[in-house]
């Protein structure tokens, strides 16, 4: 399905439709895509990356997370995740939401990995836009891996993405967006060796399938078209007119 032009309809109208895309994508990961051991929760997350929202200590080479088993879960080693652009680096990189899909493993229920989804508000004033920064920062340093679909062309605070905000300008995976595709969907593999997988999007266009990384080696491809199909039909009449109208041609 091609993407919508969201900047069309208030912000409260995405409000409603992120949280069902947030619910339907949390659906997926539960119904099969997720390996054995992990599941997924719609969670709403305020403040930093404490004791309740990590639950343990984060995790250190002597304390690993159990491996996905081979029956979930794709390799990047043999399954690269199809996307244009790809860049690792060595940083203190991360970040954390509110209102995400939020991926815990069973085993002692500490978080993994998180789906966040741009709206309008993060991008509202710069005290929005470097909170949400802040937090996705504060998740890559502590070893979560992220999946942030920005849905949302660039604007005065983010004039090149979102992407080049959180990642360090002039570093390798400064990956830039064009007039052409503005919009983006990102991976990041958390941690102090940090890696990006970016794929350029564009409103009408279909949404591309994305890795959410649930170690440094294994990730679930993310339906990011068929999740937001399914959020769309949720979306009222109204304002599915609204958004898909053809607006008034201005006289000349």
């Amino acid at each position: 399905m091609p993407i919508h032009d969201w900047t069309r309809v208030p912000a409260g109208t995405f409000h409603d439709f992120h949280h069902e895309w947030i619910s339907t994508i949390k659906r997926a990961l539960n119904d099969g895509l997720l390996p054995d051991g992990y599941y997924a929760m719609a969670e709403q997350i305020a403040g930093g990356m404490g004791p309740d929202v990590l639950t343990l200590e984060r995790p250190t080479p002597r304390d690993p997370l159990p491996e996905p088993g081979q029956e979930g879960g794709l390799a990047l080693a043999t399954r690269p995740p199809r996307v244009r652009f790809h860049a690792g680096r060595e940083d203190d990189l991360l970040a954390r939401k509110a209102k995400a899909v939020v991926v815990r493993h069973s085993s002692d229920h500490r978080v993994v990995a998180m789906v966040e989804l741009v709206s309008p508000g993060n991008k509202s004033s710069r005290y929005a836009i470097d909170a949400f920064v802040r937090k996705v920062r504060d998740a890559l340093h502590a070893g979560i891996h992220l999946l942030i679909v920005d849905l949302f062309p660039p604007g005065p605070r983010d004039p090149h993405g979102i992407h080049q905000v959180i990642w360090e300008e002039g570093s390798p995976g400064d990956f830039p967006l064009t007039a052409d595709e503005p919009l983006a969907c990102v991976s990041y593999i958390g941690g102090p060796v940090g890696e990006v997988f970016l794929e350029p999007v564009a409103v009408g266009r279909p949404l591309p399938e994305m890795p959410l990384f649930l170690s440094e080696a294994i990730y679930v491809p993310v339906p990011l078209d068929a999740t937001y199909q399914r959020a769309w039909d949720a979306v009222p009449t109204f304002w599915r007119n609204a958004i898909t109208s053809i607006p008034p041609q201005s006289s000349a």
